[in-house]
Protein backbone atom coordinates (compact mmCIF):
# COMPACT_ATOMS: atom_id res chain seq x y z
CA UNK A 1 0.00 0.00 0.00
CA UNK A 2 1.36 3.33 -1.08
CA UNK A 3 1.85 6.14 1.74
CA UNK A 4 -0.87 8.51 -0.40
CA UNK A 5 -3.55 5.80 0.09
CA UNK A 6 -2.54 4.84 3.42
CA UNK A 7 -5.46 6.96 5.95
CA UNK A 8 -6.07 7.08 9.22
CA UNK A 9 -9.02 5.36 9.98
CA UNK A 10 -11.32 5.63 12.81
CA UNK A 11 -10.89 1.99 14.30
CA UNK A 12 -6.77 2.53 14.32
CA UNK A 13 -7.52 5.69 17.15
CA UNK A 14 -10.27 3.45 18.77
CA UNK A 15 -7.47 0.67 19.14
CA UNK A 16 -5.54 2.62 21.32
CA UNK A 17 -8.24 4.53 23.27
CA UNK A 18 -9.21 3.26 27.01
CA UNK A 19 -12.51 1.61 25.14
CA UNK A 20 -14.15 2.22 28.41
CA UNK A 21 -17.25 3.75 26.75
CA UNK A 22 -17.50 5.87 29.54
CA UNK A 23 -18.96 8.81 28.36
CA UNK A 24 -17.14 11.30 30.03
CA UNK A 25 -15.94 12.79 26.95
CA UNK A 26 -19.58 13.58 25.70
CA UNK A 27 -19.83 10.69 23.19
CA UNK A 28 -21.76 7.70 23.86
CA UNK A 29 -18.61 5.44 23.17
CA UNK A 30 -15.12 5.12 22.53
CA UNK A 31 -15.49 4.67 18.36
CA UNK A 32 -17.65 7.65 18.10
CA UNK A 33 -15.15 10.01 19.89
CA UNK A 34 -12.67 8.47 17.94
CA UNK A 35 -14.50 9.44 14.91
CA UNK A 36 -15.34 12.42 16.08
CA UNK A 37 -11.26 13.08 16.97
CA UNK A 38 -10.36 12.67 13.27
CA UNK A 39 -13.59 15.03 11.95
CA UNK A 40 -11.82 17.76 14.22
CA UNK A 41 -14.84 18.23 16.33
CA UNK A 42 -12.72 17.02 19.68
CA UNK A 43 -9.27 17.21 20.87
CA UNK A 44 -7.47 14.06 22.17
CA UNK A 45 -7.11 15.62 26.02
CA UNK A 46 -11.34 15.32 25.78
CA UNK A 47 -10.68 11.74 26.89
CA UNK A 48 -10.32 12.03 30.91
CA UNK A 49 -9.37 8.29 31.41
CA UNK A 50 -6.47 8.38 28.74
CA UNK A 51 -4.88 11.13 30.38
CA UNK A 52 -5.47 10.10 33.99
CA UNK A 53 -4.98 6.74 34.55
CA UNK A 54 -0.87 5.75 33.60
CA UNK A 55 -1.99 2.10 32.14
CA UNK A 56 -2.45 4.25 29.13
CA UNK A 57 0.43 6.48 28.46
CA UNK A 58 2.03 4.20 25.89
CA UNK A 59 -1.20 4.31 24.14
CA UNK A 60 -1.33 7.98 24.72
CA UNK A 61 2.03 8.72 23.22
CA UNK A 62 0.97 6.46 20.16
CA UNK A 63 -1.81 8.71 19.67
CA UNK A 64 0.05 11.99 20.05
CA UNK A 65 1.94 10.68 17.31
CA UNK A 66 -0.43 9.22 14.89
CA UNK A 67 -2.56 12.72 15.21
CA UNK A 68 0.52 14.65 15.01
CA UNK A 69 0.46 15.44 11.18
CA UNK A 70 -3.63 16.54 12.01
CA UNK A 71 -2.02 19.77 13.91
CA UNK A 72 -0.11 20.81 10.48
CA UNK A 73 -3.65 21.09 8.31
CA UNK A 74 -6.02 23.23 8.11
CA UNK A 75 -9.43 22.55 9.24
CA UNK A 76 -10.69 21.11 6.62
CA UNK A 77 -7.83 18.41 6.33
CA UNK A 78 -5.98 19.66 3.10
CA UNK A 79 -2.36 19.94 2.91
CA UNK A 80 -1.15 21.35 0.05
CA UNK A 81 2.95 20.51 -0.45
CA UNK A 82 4.17 22.99 -3.15
CA UNK A 83 7.22 21.13 -3.55
CA UNK A 84 5.26 17.75 -4.90
CA UNK A 85 3.12 20.56 -7.03
CA UNK A 86 3.56 20.29 -10.54
CA UNK A 87 0.94 22.85 -11.78
CA UNK A 88 -1.56 20.96 -13.49
CA UNK A 89 -4.45 22.88 -12.23
CA UNK A 90 -6.48 19.50 -12.03
CA UNK A 91 -7.22 20.74 -8.38
CA UNK A 92 -8.57 24.24 -9.90
CA UNK A 93 -10.50 22.37 -12.28
CA UNK A 94 -12.62 19.56 -10.53
CA UNK A 95 -13.22 21.64 -7.83
CA UNK A 96 -16.49 21.59 -6.91
CA UNK A 97 -17.08 25.00 -5.49
CA UNK A 98 -14.55 26.45 -7.82
CA UNK A 99 -16.40 25.16 -10.56
CA UNK A 100 -19.53 26.88 -9.12
CA UNK A 101 -18.37 30.11 -8.48
CA UNK A 102 -16.78 29.97 -12.21
CA UNK A 103 -18.38 27.68 -14.51
CA UNK A 104 -16.17 27.97 -17.45
CA UNK A 105 -12.80 26.34 -14.98
CA UNK A 106 -14.59 23.05 -15.47
CA UNK A 107 -13.84 23.59 -19.09
CA UNK A 108 -10.08 24.17 -18.41
CA UNK A 109 -10.19 27.94 -19.13
CA UNK A 110 -7.73 29.58 -17.11
CA UNK A 111 -9.82 32.00 -15.12
CA UNK A 112 -8.02 34.58 -13.10
CA UNK A 113 -10.03 34.78 -10.15
CA UNK A 114 -8.89 35.42 -6.15
CA UNK A 115 -12.52 34.22 -4.71
CA UNK A 116 -11.45 30.87 -5.63
CA UNK A 117 -10.39 27.77 -3.04
CA UNK A 118 -7.57 26.55 -5.83
CA UNK A 119 -5.37 28.47 -8.07
CA UNK A 120 -2.76 27.78 -9.83
CA UNK A 121 -0.07 30.82 -9.80
CA UNK A 122 3.68 31.24 -10.63
CA UNK A 123 3.41 27.08 -11.57
CA UNK A 124 2.12 26.03 -8.21
CA UNK A 125 -1.27 25.55 -6.39
CA UNK A 126 -2.36 27.91 -4.42
CA UNK A 127 -4.47 27.46 -1.75
CA UNK A 128 -7.03 30.87 -1.27
CA UNK A 129 -9.94 30.20 1.08
CA UNK A 130 -10.66 27.21 2.80
CA UNK A 131 -13.54 28.49 4.22
CA UNK A 132 -15.52 28.23 1.28
CA UNK A 133 -14.23 24.21 1.05
CA UNK A 134 -17.31 21.67 1.49
CA UNK A 135 -14.94 19.86 3.91
CA UNK A 136 -15.12 23.25 6.23
CA UNK A 137 -17.02 23.10 9.47
CA UNK A 138 -20.05 23.29 10.11
CA UNK A 139 -20.82 20.70 7.26
CA UNK A 140 -17.49 19.08 6.54
CA UNK A 141 -18.78 17.25 3.60
CA UNK A 142 -16.67 14.23 2.44
CA UNK A 143 -15.22 15.79 -0.41
CA UNK A 144 -12.27 14.53 -1.81
CA UNK A 145 -11.54 15.49 -5.48
CA UNK A 146 -8.83 17.46 -5.44
CA UNK A 147 -6.88 14.85 -3.33
CA UNK A 148 -8.43 12.16 -5.87
CA UNK A 149 -7.15 14.09 -9.23
CA UNK A 150 -3.71 15.39 -7.95
CA UNK A 151 -1.90 12.75 -9.72
CA UNK A 152 1.47 14.09 -8.06
CA UNK A 153 0.32 13.76 -4.57
CA UNK A 154 1.15 17.39 -3.42
CA UNK A 155 -3.26 17.19 -1.97
CA UNK A 156 -3.68 15.50 1.41
CA UNK A 157 -6.61 15.24 2.94
CA UNK A 158 -6.29 13.78 6.79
Amino acid sequence: MSEKSKKLSPLEVYNLLPKTNCKECGYPSCIAFATNLLLGKNKLEDCPPLFRDPKYAANLEKLKTLLKPMEEMAETGIKLDPDKCTGCGNCVVVCPVNVSIEPKIAKGIGVKRFDLIFLVENGKAKILDLEKCRRFPPERINCRVCEEYCYSGAIEIF
